[in-house]
């Protein structure tokens, strides 16, 4: 292993819930934080876990996960401004995939890192990480539309199911302790080597269609994405509502009869009672 890092235990990288120690800002006492389950099941997860775990042994001492973080959010930055330059230079097209495998460096790696050396921030990095990409995916699709090789309206329409899908999955976070990382086989990385396949072909003709029709390849791309993430977001949310709905329901029940009885067992005792005596 390099630099003297030690790797942690099978168990400290697994998708398991850990409880981690918070100690409050101020330093008078701590409390539990239960992470949430992280469910990845994309195509490239296994290879990709390796990978990550490989580069994180490896990594020096000095690179630390926040570095890593703003590695992600300036990557992105530049993948926009690639797109933005492809409007007037198709070389654009070109930079863009290296900006999108940086970003995948440093957005993929940070958590990695942060688990690798058992220095989890939980709730800061879960902040932290998803407004960044939040960010992320509006400077990405205002690239796209400011490059002409996708209608703004359709990247309006990528971006805001992008933002519901996501919001579905913070949701799920929070209410059922589950986060999911993947839809469909389909995740962050997926996304990101499509997207660089289309741009490399962009590169190669700026005027490509599909299969020789009106339709642009992004253009194309994008209406099969916002489909594909409406979808999701239907399959992933109307079940979490139904298991919702049901375990809230049951202990609401359960809580009505409790109720109930102990309002009964305190009427019968007030009828024991002379009525002077009785409980007000």
């Amino acid at each position: 292993m390099a630099l003297n890092q030690v790797p942690l235990p099978a168990e400290k990288l697994s998708t398991s819930s850990p409880e981690i120690a918070i100690h409050s800002a101020n330093g008078k006492g701590s409390a539990t934080f239960l992470e949430a389950a992280r469910i990845q099941e994309s195509f490239s997860a296994r290879f990709e876990k390796r990978v990550l775990l490989w580069l994180a042994a490896r990594l020096p001492l000095w690179v630390t996960s926040d570095q890593l973080t703003a590695l992600g959010l300036a990557s992105m930055c530049l993948a926009c401004a690639s797109y933005v330059l492809a409007r007037w230079h198709r070389s654009g097209f070109l930079l863009a995939p290296f900006c999108l495998a940086l970003n995948w460096f440093g957005d993929s790696l940070d958590g990695t890192l942060a688990r690798f050396r058992n220095c989890q921030r939980p709730r800061y990095g879960f902040y932290v990480d998803h407004m960044i990409d939040s960010v992320g995916a509006v400077l990405l699709m205002g690239g796209l539309a400011a490059s002409g090789c996708l209608d703004w309206k359709i990247a309006a329409g990528m971006l805001i199911a992008f933002l519901l899908l996501s919001i579905e999955s913070y949701l799920a976070t929070y209410t059922l302790r589950t986060f999911q990382l993947s839809f469909w086989k389909f995740g962050p990385t997926e996304i990101r080597i499509l997207l660089s396949l289309g741009s490399v072909v962009l590169w190669l003709d700026p005027r490509a269609s599909v299969f020789g029709s009106s339709y642009r390849l992004f253009d194309f791309g994008g209406l099969v994405a916002i489909g594909g993430m409406l979808a999701m977001l239907f399959a992933a949310a109307v079940p979490h509502i139904a298991r919702l709905y049901r375990e809230e329901t049951r202990s609401l029940h359960a809580n009505s009869q409790q109720t109930t009885s102990h309002s009964a067992e305190h009427a019968q005792k007030n009828k024991r009672q002379p009525i002077g005596c009785r409980a007000q």
